[in-house]
């Protein structure tokens, strides 16, 4: 098995790719799903975020604007979710990456791939990217989004340069989709040919 790693700024198109990828028969596994799961009602880690940070959950699960509005801007306590969260996201990666051990490719679809360190566990890394404006007008279109929340988001990122420069596939989203999609099938072409050898 491939694994590959999928990841790009917030607001890059990732989603946009990742469906690509399942529609050509690529099992997906995405990270951000993973962790509205784990958050939502009666997910595991609700008590534990409970109650490293009170009156951030609820009936519903954790309250996404509360939880924000406690860790944003504060490194210590984006530190102490991500210790709660990270592990927990690890183990249902691990259990989907079992379930498809037949198949040749399989996609990490994983927004904070090269901060978390996730890029050492896969063959090989894609790269979503797209023009700083179009990414800046993509997010700023988004529901309860600013200005200042999308620079507090993109300080806590690395920069699309540095990304793509470690990069091994690059697939750009501010093209029309015909092309991002080819794209996508070439990675995968590219990829069987380099497991066939």
């Amino acid at each position: 098995m491939i694994l590959l790693g999928l990841t790009g700024s917030i607001g890059m198109g990732k989603s946009t790719v990742a469906a690509m990828f399942a529609e050509e028969g690529v099992p997906v596994f995405d990270a951000d799903a993973a962790v509205h799961h784990l958050q939502g009602p009666g997910g595991r880690v609700v008590a534990a975020i409970e109650a490293a940070f009170p009156g951030t959950t609820g009936a519903g699960g954790v309250d996404r604007p509360a939880l924000s509005a406690a860790v944003l801007g504060d490194r210590h306590a984006i530190r102490r979710l991500e210790a709660i969260v990270h592990p927990a996201v690890a183990e249902e990666r691990a259990a989907f990456i079992a379930a498809h051990a037949d198949v040749p490719i399989v996609l990490l679809d994983v927004p904070l791939l090269f901060e978390t360190g996730g890029d050492r566990a896969v063959d090989a890394v894609v790269v979503v990217s797209a023009a700083p404006d179009v990414q800046r007008a993509r997010v700023l279109a988004r529901p309860g989004m600013t200005a200042a929340k999308l620079d507090a988001i993109l300080a806590r990122q690395m920069p699309d340069a540095e990304k793509r420069a470690r990069a091994d596939h690059i697939i750009a989203t501010d093209v029309p989709l015909a092309e991002t999609r080819a794209a996508v099938q070439r990675v995968i072409a590219c990829v069987r040919s380099s497991e066939g050898r």
